[in-house]
């Protein structure tokens, strides 16, 4: 088993970057080629969902489902929805037999541990990807980086191993902060930006 994960600094940033999104944001690009901003929200939300799931060994329609079938979307209660099942998700990780066992998320069955460390490398990613999409400052907690990057760090170089999780890995100068040197293991090119 890993360390219990704490959810809660790296939810309520998420929380937060979703509470300034404007309207008129919700149409522009985001890192993630295919997402608009108000997709990539609707993603946070069902993987909120999922992994909440997930934690509670609650198996059915929210864990079984694949994230990449169809393009998430946001609706008119996505405001008041997203922070709350983000606490959600954070609670339900607090719990040491989250952690325990198996579980399944995003339709594939995996040790609950790794699911944690998934659902933390994800909202940490989509947060960076959220806050890059709407010109808000970025600054995940230390141990909530930290999970993410181990996480990457453990995932092979090659194509077929990363199994769409991640694209190619994007080379960062030497040195570099943790947060660029997470985001390019995932693919991402720190310096990205909307225009």
């Amino acid at each position: 088993m890993t360390d219990v994960l704490d959810f809660t600094a790296q939810t309520r940033l998420v929380a937060r970057l979703a509470e300034h999104v404007r309207d008129d944001q919700l149409a522009g690009p985001t890192p993630c080629p295919e997402m608009a901003v108000r997709n990539l929200l609707g993603h946070l939300t069902g993987l909120s969902v999922a992994f909440r799931d997930a934690a509670r060994k609650d198996l059915g329609p929210t864990t079984d489902t694949n994230p990449g079938d169809t393009l998430p979307d946001i609706d008119a209660t996505w405001r008041s929805e997203l922070p709350e099942v983000l606490a959600e998700l954070a609670e339900a990780w607090r719990d040491p037999k989250a952690w325990e066992g198996d579980t399944r998320a995003g339709g594939i069955d995996l040790p609950a541990a790794v699911a944690g460390q998934v659902a933390m490398d994800e909202l940490v990613l989509h947060g960076w990807d959220l806050a890059r999409a709407t010109g808000q400052e970025y600054a995940p907690d230390g141990a909530s980086l930290a999970a993410a990057h181990a996480f990457v760090a453990a995932t092979p170089d090659d194509p077929a191993a990363r199994g769409g999780l991640f694209g190619p890995v994007v080379p960062v100068p030497d040195g570099a902060p943790l947060l660029d040197r997470v985001l390019g293991l995932s693919g991402r090119e720190p310096g990205w930006t909307p225009s």
